[in-house]
């Protein structure tokens, strides 16, 4: 035996199972097995929780804006309606104060004011202190100044003090005075009677606040009158 004969292959055995070709997938019956997927991409999240809070905050504005213009709409609508009816309030000023007071009374009425639910009318009329004084005590008729006024503007509080002494129950409400210091302070005093009720009252009072605001002092002060 001069040579090196190859080894035999070995004669396999009819039960063992068929040999796999190399770099063939195992299979599973009919199915193959696959790889493991690559792990999914992730999304950031922060982007779209941004963009959700825009969208929230733009709802609430407009939401916001929606009910706001809801209720000027539904106050704007009582208001022009005066369900509660309409009460008239008459103030008797000194002449230096008339136009002024008047156009107070011209912004008043046309808000269409209402003081417990009646639209309040504001009349202006002008009557000279002494006029007034001696109607308000007796000395004259009411009817000489068109009867019992609501509020009295005056110059000066010598009037409303001499009103005190000779008529205290007339007085309705503490004056407060709407011009410049002594002498001419321009008082405002709500006043009182039979003819004059609770909302009358109340209106009056309401529209010597009004006399206090702004628009009004700038009217004032064009007539030379200083807020006090």
């Amino acid at each position: 035996m001069g040579r090196h004969s190859l080894p035999e292959e070995p004669v396999p055995h009819p039960l063992d199972p068929p040999k796999r070709p190399a770099g063939r997938s195992e299979t599973t019956g009919s199915h193959r097995i696959v790889a493991k997927k690559a792990p999914r991409r992730r999304i950031a999240k922060w982007p779209l929780v941004a963009v959700g809070l825009v969208v929230l905050a733009t709802l609430g504005v407009v939401g916001w804006n929606w009910a706001d213009s809801v209720l000027n709409n539904r106050a704007e609508a009582q208001a022009a309606s005066c369900n509660g009816g309409r009460t008239d309030v008459r103030i008797v000023v000194t002449p230096q104060v008339a136009k002024p007071v008047e156009a107070a009374a011209a912004r008043w009425n046309q808000d269409l004011t209402q003081v417990h639910g009646s639209c309040v009318h504001v009349a202006v009329q002008s009557k000279p202190a002494s006029a007034v004084l001696n109607a308000l005590t007796g000395k004259s008729s009411l009817a000489t100044i068109g009867g019992l006024p609501d509020g009295w503007i005056p110059e000066s509080s010598y009037w409303v003090g001499q009103l005190s002494k000779a008529n205290p129950d007339v007085i309705g409400s503490p004056a407060m005075p709407i011009g410049s210091g002594p002498p001419a302070d321009y008082p405002f005093v709500g006043l009182s009677g039979t003819s004059i009720d609770e909302v009358q009252q109340r209106g009056t009072q309401s529209f010597r606040a009004f006399l206090k605001e702004p628009a009004q002092l700038a009217d004032f002060a064009a007539a030379g009158i200083r807020a006090s």
